[in-house]
């Protein structure tokens, strides 16, 4: 073997040296690379959990708020609403009957006052006008204008007959 050195054999060694070391240049950094990988895995996974965490802890806020902040509210504003409604229909069915009642009162009074005044009518037609009168004189039977010509006794300008007093 001879001991001379070539200068493709130098360049061979270098490029074959240059090989191994990109060679194990390339698996390290593949391997750094790796634990990198996983390294940015665990703090993702971390963050990842922390999140749902914190989502899980937000969304069990959100309901203590939607209770407090719109659901309670809106239970007792419905309560007022539909207290203020039923009483305010209370009062409107108590007052439509009461109202009724009383028109169907007026139109009873209105039937007996007419009545009353037929009465009043058939009795004046049937008495000829004569009416019993009582005053601080005393009780008189006040007759039709024209029945007697000099009447003893007067009540609002008719003449009169004084009743004896018991």
């Amino acid at each position: 073997m001879s001991t001379t050195s070539h200068p493709n054999d130098s360049s061979a060694r270098l490029r074959s040296r240059m090989a191994a070391d990109r060679r194990q240049f390339e698996e390290a950094a593949a391997s750094e690379l790796r634990r990198f990988g996983e390294s940015l895995r665990a703090v993702v996974n971390d963050e990842l959990h922390s999140i749902e965490a914190v989502t899980a802890a937000g969304t069990a806020g959100i309901r203590v708020v939607l209770l407090n902040a719109w659901l309670r509210p809106l239970v007792v504003g419905l309560t007022i609403f539909f207290t203020i409604s039923g009483g305010s229909w209370g009062l409107m069915h108590w007052l439509s009957t009461n109202i009724q009642s009383r028109i169907e009162t007026l139109a009873w009074l209105d039937v007996q006052i007419e009545d009353a005044r037929a009465t009043l009518a058939e009795i004046e037609e049937t008495t000829w006008g004569v009416t019993l009168v009582e005053t601080e004189r005393g009780r008189f039977v006040v007759l039709p204008d024209g029945t007697l010509e000099h009447p003893p006794w007067t009540v609002g300008g008719r003449p009169a007959l004084k009743l004896p007093s018991e």
